[in-house]
């Protein structure tokens, strides 16, 4: 048990009850230290709600439902989920990619059954991804990370480190056939970046080494019940929350030798004050956000009809056709533009765990990216490209549930103009979260952090900014180690 929180004089306080934020004060509270998180809204979690968007008996996640990232996390790992009443269910297949001939790339759990789905391209296939998935457990905490040139394993990294440091692009023009470079294109594009830019291989490796690696689970009865578990466990620690308490300056917090912040940096920039050196506040003011989201919540009436039903196997669907149109309609909204054929990535949850519809019904969720800040409404071009690839999907739909960018951000305003990941994760800033710092968690001064996905390794339900920012924390004002 840790120890009880004096709520007037905590060792540490968190504000912001997202996974960063209950991941870093699960670390302190591991350490032997007080801890109370703040919460502004009535409900905790962050990116890890749930909520009923659409129709009675219908389950929805806000925002994050696949957990790749958290069976592939060293934190989750070590939490042992299994006993805090977690259950992930894995769907049979966990990234299915269609085209419009009819085939499909389906990302298997097994590398080998995976390149045989590939034709021409499997043997490349395999000779790429099997050497990255065997040294799973040797890249995660390296990847999962701040930037460490000299990291513990060091062939594991410089195999990955070369295919990563191409840009999603090339990486695709290396195959011969259409639909291993959809495959590949369709996981680097959840980088929400130009897929032309260098580092943008680096994410499709990733999430397909997790695939094989770990799978893409769900959380059984929604993405809430691994955000209430994490809560009791920090609880059974000793450690307190508190909702309902948005904070706008530390005054309103009580003191603490440790403040870590599982906001945006203009937040922090914003609660710190003159606490922070006028430097570093305009660095981090200047911190930049990428791409936002469109999101559609649907109550179905029965399984998406795909036109080629192993997709229907899959828990994650990624719609845009060929990698071209998938980098072609990337580079238009980076450049303000709203593709007509978005690049859609559509989530069947329900397909793995029947208890989040009604008996012989489903849920399923789809999200485009759009420029920052948009309001165009992409409902039509969203469902024309489900339909493109399942025809009479929209027969299917009972009830919608819209999410704009500023929807998102009014619900979780971590999500500045719908940016999901926590600022851009370009080769610019991907290393430099969210400033270019040595300790990149602690600002100037003492005693404040950042331990939000604006600090390495960015977006991801995988809880490891803030076990970084605690355990720097933990280092620098208590002369500890986690």
């Amino acid at each position: 048990m840790g120890r009880r929180v004096n709520r007037d004089a905590p060792d540490a306080v968190v504000v912001g009850s997202g996974p960063n934020g209950l991941a870093a004060a699960i670390t302190l509270a591991q350490a032997g230290r007080s801890v109370v998180v703040y919460e502004g809204a009535e409900t905790i979690g962050g990116g890890m709600r749930s909520a009923a968007l659409t129709l009675p008996g219908y389950t929805h996640d806000v925002c994050s439902t696949i957990q790749g990232t958290s069976l592939a996390s060293p934190f989750f790992r070590a939490l042992d989920l299994p006993s805090l009443g977690v259950e992930l269910l894995q769907p049979e297949t966990p990234v299915a990619h269609p085209l419009d001939d009819g085939r499909a790339a389906l990302l298997e759990r097994s590398v080998a059954a995976t390149a045989a789905g590939l034709g021409v391209d499997g043997d490349r296939y395999r000779r790429l991804m099997a050497p990255l998935v065997r040294d799973a457990d040797k890249l995660m905490p390296f990847v999962l990370g701040p930037f460490n040139p000299f990291p513990r394993h060091p062939l594991a990294a410089a195999r990955f480190g070369f295919p990563a440091l191409r840009s999603a692009r090339g990486l695709a023009g290396g195959f011969r056939d259409d639909l291993a470079p959809a495959l590949m294109t369709g996981l680097s594009g959840h980088a929400m970046v130009p897929l032309g830019q260098p580092l943008t291989a680096a994410f499709g490796l990733v999430l397909g080494i997790s695939a094989h690696a770990y799978g893409w689970p769900v959380v059984r009865g929604g993405t809430q019940v691994m955000a209430d578990a994490m809560a009791a466990h920090l609880r059974s620690l000793g450690g307190e929350i508190v909702t309902g308490r948005p904070i706008a300056s530390l005054d309103e917090l009580p003191p603490a030798r440790a403040v870590l912040f599982d906001t945006t940096p203009r937040a922090l920039a914003s609660i710190a004050g003159d606490r922070l050196p006028d430097r570093y506040r305009r660095r981090i003011e200047g911190f930049r956000y990428g791409a936002g989201i469109f999101k559609l919540d649907w109550a179905l009436d029965g399984p998406i009809p795909w036109r080629t039903e192993a997709v229907g196997r899959a828990g994650t669907v990624h719609l845009g056709g060929t990698w071209r149109e998938i980098a072609a309609a990337e580079h238009d909204v980076t450049h303000g533009r709203h593709p007509e054929r978005p690049f859609v990535i559509l989530v069947q949850a329900s397909k793995a765990d029947p208890s989040r519809a009604p008996a012989g019904h489903e849920t399923g969720w789809a999200y485009c990216h759009v420029p920052n800040g948009s309001t165009e409404d992409m409902t039509e071009r969203i469902e024309a490209q489900v339909e493109r690839f399942a025809p009479g999907f929209r027969d299917r739909i009972l009830a919608r549930a819209t999410r704009s960018p500023a929807d998102l951000q009014h619900d979780n305003p971590n999500y500045i103009g719908g940016d999901i990941n926590g600022g851009i994760q370009d080769w610019r800033q991907l290393f430099t979260r969210p400033v270019a710092k040595l300790d990149p968690y602690a600002a100037p001064g003492r005693g404040l952090y950042l331990c939000s996905s604006s600090t390495p390794p960015g977006g991801g339900v995988h809880g490891m900014c803030g076990v970084w920012a605690a355990r720097s924390a933990l280092k620098r004002e208590f002369g500890s180690r986690a």
